[in-house]
């Protein structure tokens, strides 16, 4: 008998049943066999299931003389299921790498409950991954194993049939069977929960639900939505059959009128004339099932109440009305953020005409990040010995708190904001300047970019795909408001001045965020160890790929799930994602598990370097100032052609690497798992590269900026 039964209903998915099929054939745990059940598709479904059968035992082909639904076909496949426990997976989904593993070690853990629950994730067309808003409900805690009464919560989650394991003999003994019609999982899922007496639950992502363009077949306009009233009335006749289950007639209750208004109220469903009928049906069926409910908010009293009447024409009045009252409410909005806009603006131009403040500077990093990077470092430099300094850091609200007590943070866009652009006599930044700012006489610009530019940059980069919409005249205008531009080493200098022609001035001084890798603290870097519950003795890497202009999202050419466990427990990866990428790189379905730490939103990359045993990236300028703390720093990309292409390079780094180079993820498994990521080649290296991209870097790069921007110094010689 194997361990599961995989069911796999096919109907008009010959598109994706290969890759549903792969995802179940291709797990780590062997021990499954896959009912595929080809509702008289009239694709190639029936051939590509026949396929698969001929190459692999495991799979079972099941043939329908006639097309007969959902449910009729996952009947079919548990007639035919052997295994200890049942998994139903449609053929356009897909299970993720080592899902049933993880199944199987949790249903051991658990000794063997009826149910296991687990979440699921959304994937959309352009490759998104959305989890479950509702995974907290699956957390795992104390008892283990638990019935629906110890934790009702579940009933908040979707009333699907794929996020669940069923152990067959449990559903044998309840006899549980799919319905006719649509919205089959309603009759199945609730009686499965409330019978059962034990339940586990797996916080981990195990299927990926493919969220197609065209929705899915309960998205379409059909007369068949009216089986919805069918499915319910099955429930509530297995509630009557078991007085000992009446405790949950008010919560079905509830979901059933929920679950009517849903019907209802979504476009794309029934059709135009038949809506009145709907709702009228849905009236005898709140009559016919009616419990009574604990006092419930204003919206839901509302909702009840129109399908309690059915009134057809109450409910569409009262969906003009909040649509009138929705417009009422944006058009307001709107008026009023035109008026805020001529405000600000108006208040932007007067400030400009008061004297600037000799004393006040203004910091700002990325947009309105944290307290971090190239300006933060001038920032302390700057308190520090510039008397009677006032500081202010563009940030939004979300990260004030990384800022230190003596640094005033200002909103982007505020009022506050604009009068220290207007007034503030020192402007210290690494992005672009604000929309209509203009330098007044006086003021002085730092900008100070964010890193060694071993990418192309500005205008050299116009000639490249990924140069999108770049404008050279917004470009070259936004370096004619610079008066200093600083670089760490002669590389950017030079790149400076190809990539931003504009007569600014370059301070060749080093760079300012690598002061604290010069002399690294030990006792912060165990405080940052201990934040991100790295244990002693074990090798962080900080992994932090760059972004790619040629793709969306972030580039996760690694595994890094399978990488850890070919590299063993003394490796733990910190991920960190571009801030450009705008998603992180530990994807939804990813283990939750010490050894792989999502870092992304760390208010500070150079605490991250600090913590860190060594760097992981591509063609990231992280790589220059982590080269300071002279640890080991190896390179991997599968895609370095593309990126040239793309945007290009300004070094050549595989012939000048800091440390190892790797083209793949064995070449890059085996680094580590060698040793040769910190060996003496690797130290050769390093010492090359730092020799050439971190010439001035002696701790004192910050000083020296200050010196001479803010009191007109010349700074020490390095």
């Amino acid at each position: 008998m194997p361990r599961f039964s995989v069911i796999v209903p096919a109907h008009r998915v010959e598109a994706y049943l290969g890759a549903c099929l792969d995802s179940v054939l291709g797990q780590s745990f062997g021990d499954l066999e896959v009912i595929a059940v080809d509702d008289c598709s009239p694709d190639g479904c029936g051939e590509l299931i026949d396929a698969y059968a001929a190459r692999d035992p495991r799979v079972v082909p099941v043939h329908l003389p006639r097309n007969g639904g959902l449910g009729r076909a996952r009947n079919t496949g548990l007639e035919r299921a052997t295994g200890e426990y049942v998994l139903f997976l449609d053929g356009d989904d897909t299970l993720t790498p080592d899902a049933l593993h993880t199944l199987s070690d949790r249903i051991k853990e658990t000794d063997s409950p009826e149910i296991v629950v687990f979440d699921y994730a959304r994937t959309y067309l352009s490759g998104r991954i959305v989890r479950n808003q509702l995974a907290a409900e699956l957390r795992e805690g104390d008892p283990q194993v638990f019935t629906l009464a110890e934790r009702p919560g579940l009933l908040r989650l979707l009333m699907v049939v794929w996020n669940k394991a069923y152990r067959r003999d449990f559903v044998e003994r309840t006899g549980l069977t799919f319905p006719p019609g649509y919205y089959e999982d309603t009759p199945w899922t609730f009686p499965a929960l409330m019978s059962a007496e034990s339940i586990a639950v797996l916080d981990r992502v195990l299927l990926h639900y493919r969220q197609r363009r065209q929705g899915s077949i309960l998205g379409t306009v059909s007369l068949r939505h009216f089986d919805v009233f069918d499915q319910y009335d099955r429930v509530f006749a297995f509630l009557d059959a078991r007085p000992e289950l009446a405790r949950w007639r008010p919560v079905v209750f509830r979901r059933m009128v929920d679950h009517f208004t849903a019907v209802y109220t979504r476009p794309g469903r029934l059709p135009a004339a038949e809506r009145a009928a709907f709702l009228h049906r849905a009236r005898d069926q709140y009559r016919l099932h009616r419990t009574p409910l604990p006092p419930l908010s204003p919206r839901d009293r509302l909702r009840h109440a129109l399908v309690r009447h059915g009134s057809h024409r109450a409910f569409g009045a009262l969906r003009l009305a909040a649509r009138a009252s929705g417009r009422a409410r944006r058009t307001a909005r709107a008026v009023r953020a035109r008026a805020r806009r001529s405000g600000l603006r108006l208040h932007y131009r007067l400030q400009r005409c008061l004297p600037l403040r000799e004393r006040d500077a203004l910091f700002g990093a990325g947009d309105g990040h944290g307290y971090t990077h190239h300006p933060a470092a001038l920032e302390r430099a700057a308190r520090d010995l510039v008397p009677g300094l006032r500081s202010f850091w563009i940030t939004r609200p979300e990260h004030r708190h990384t800022l230190p007590t003596a640094t005033r943070g200002v909103v982007p866009g505020s009022a506050a904001y604009l009068t220290a652009l207007a007034r503030a006599r020192y402007l210290v930044t690494d992005g672009e300047p604000e929309p209509g700012y203009v330098r007044r006489r006086g003021q002085r610009v730092v900008q100070t970019g964010r890193g060694t530019p071993l990418k192309r940059v500005g205008a050299e980069v116009l000639d490249r795909p990924a140069a999108g919409t770049t404008d050279l005249r917004r470009v070259v205008a936004a370096a004619d408001q610079w008066d200093h531009a600083l670089s760490g080493n002669r590389h950017t200098t030079l790149t400076w001045e190809r990539a931003f022609p504009a007569p600014y001035s370059v301070l060749e001084y080093g760079h300012p965020r690598a002061d604290a890798f010069h002399r690294p603290d030990p006792a912060e870097r165990e405080r940052v160890r201990a934040t991100l519950g790295l244990d002693a003795g074990v090798t962080a890497l900080l992994y932090a790929p760059t972004y790619r202009d040629h793709r969306t999202g972030p580039h996760q050419s690694l595994d890094l799930a399978r990488m850890l466990r070919r590299l063993g427990p003394r490796f733990v990866i910190l991920a960190r994602a571009h801030p450009r990428c705008g998603a992180p790189l530990c994807p939804p379905d990813a283990p939750p598990a010490a050894r792989l730490v999502d870092v992304s939103d760390h208010p500070s990359v150079e605490r991250l370097c600090l913590a860190s045993d060594a760097l992981l990236t591509d063609f990231s300028s992280l790589m220059v100032e982590y080269a300071v703390l002279d640890r080991p720093i190896v390179l991997h990309a599968d895609d370095w052609a593309a990126f040239e292409a793309a945007r290009g390079l300004t070094v050549d780094l595989r012939g000048c690497p800091p440390g190892p180079v790797a083209h793949d993820e064995d070449d890059l498994t085996e680094i580590f798992a060698s040793g040769t990521w910190a060996g003496p080649g690797s130290a050769a290296r390093r010492a090359a590269f730092r020799a050439r991209f971190c010439p001035w870097d002696d701790g004192r790069a910050a000083e020296r900026v200050v010196r001479h921007v803010f009191l007109g110094e010349e700074p020490p010689a390095p």
